[in-house]
């Protein structure tokens, strides 16, 4: 689990970030994000129901933030991050989410280019 300190736990952030950030979509999932002057960067994530029941729900976001705990030393800087969970996220891999999320976050120009992609 991430420190409270990495989270973002109340609901009006995360629509904060929706609102006003910036986004990238994926096959497994919607990358939000809103640069932030300093601190941590900081973490929400979240599924809808159309993603399945509480089990699948649960899943796709323990997905989620593993994904991005394997990368987020490679970010260029502090964010507010929001990882939405799309349908098939319930069904990935670790591995191919991990692969989305850096891909999307590359795509962002928050972290430095993927390993094994060109230019």
């Amino acid at each position: 689990m991430l420190p409270r300190r990495e989270r973002l736990t109340r609901s009006g952030a995360f629509r904060a970030v929706v609102a006003r950030g910036r986004s990238f979509r994926g096959r497994f999932l919607a990358l939000y994000f809103l640069p932030r002057s300093s601190g941590p960067t900081r973490l929400g994530v979240a599924a809808g129901k159309k993603v399945g029941g509480a089990v699948q729900r649960n899943r796709a976001k323990r997905l989620l933030r593993e994904a991005f705990r394997g990368l987020k030393e490679k970010l260029d800087g502090a964010y507010y991050v929001v990882l939405v969970a799309r349908p098939a996220a319930a069904r990935a891999g670790l591995d191919a989410v991990r692969t989305e999320l850096e891909s999307l976050m590359w795509r962002a120009r928050i972290v430095a280019r993927p390993a094994g992609e060109s230019s």
